[in-house]
């Protein structure tokens, strides 16, 4: 019941943060076409075993279910009705926790937003990773703790500070004075630093981040990837004084300053250490 009433909130237009959600649903197409151009690069997208967790509405299970097979794995039921069964694309409801799969199921599972939504533990590190075939890869994105730009504008709530403040915190001393409907929520968020991903799959997994393609991409055309006014409007003044050359002769996918403070959201493929 509690599940269903978040997402239920999710769509009430009367909600605060009804345009927020909105907005990034919109985009959602544009956002699996970018993380359908990464893992190109990176694989043959086609013939594949895929799982999806936490799918949303779907998306990205949708496009890349065109050549491969896709489970879209989705605790949410009233998203998970937005997915269309077909012979290559399988929603499944079920905690995103506890993974119902044999070892070495996937060639490549796609986690898009959605570990700051959770409590990571070693279990489910392990759980990824027996159920990742030898030779797949996992598909990570989450925005960044530690970047300036999500501690003046939480990408979640719009608010500043939020980004360094623990899933605890953030309901008591936010949530319960400012969004009161939202206190018992399952799903609130905590971000994550470069230095926690590294210290949860690092041991596992080999890291790597693709920040220099989202920075030309975001340039280019820049949808798929953000969707708060105060990110867009970011990109409207980058564009006004003409910096587009300086970012991207500055961006890099190295564990750096740059990565670690500045990289709003990080997109990175793991691989398992027994592979390379």
């Amino acid at each position: 019941m509690e599940v269903e009433e978040n997402i239920q909130r999710e769509y009430n237009p009367a909600h605060p943060n009804y345009e927020r959600w909105k907005s990034a649903r919109d985009i959602s197409l544009d956002r699996a076409d970018f993380v359908k151009k990464i893992l190109s690069a990176e694989i043959s997208l086609s013939g594949l075993n895929i799982l999806d967790i936490g799918a949303g509405e779907g998306s990205t299970s949708m496009l890349l279910s065109e050549n491969n097979s896709v489970i879209s794995l989705e605790p949410k039921r009233e998203r998970l009705k937005k997915i269309t069964t077909t012979d290559s694309l399988k929603p499944i409801q079920a905690d995103c926790l506890n993974l119902p799969f044999k070892k070495r199921s996937f060639d490549l599972i796609i986690l898009q937003d959605v570990i700051e939504h959770f409590d990571l533990s070693e279990n489910f590190v392990n759980d990824v990773y027996e159920s990742l075939s030898d030779s797949g890869i996992i598909y990570l994105s989450t925005p960044n703790r530690l970047s300036v730009f999500n501690i003046i504008s939480d990408p979640h709530w719009g608010f500043p500070f939020l980004s360094l403040f623990n899933r605890k915190n953030v309901r008591e001393y936010f949530i319960r004075f400012f969004r009161k409907n939202d206190y018992y929520r399952n799903d609130i968020a905590e971000l994550l630093s470069l230095g926690r991903i590294n210290k949860i799959f690092g041991k596992q997994f080999s890291i790597k981040l693709h920040t220099r393609f989202s920075v030309n991409h975001l340039l280019i055309d820049g949808r798929g990837i953000i969707w708060s006014s105060f990110h867009l409007r970011l990109i409207k003044l980058v564009k006004k004084f003409k910096l587009e050359k300086f970012l991207l002769n500055i961006s890099n996918d190295a564990s750096g300053v740059l990565n670690k403070f500045f990289t709003p959201t990080f997109y990175i493929i793991l691989r398992k250490k027994n592979s390379l």
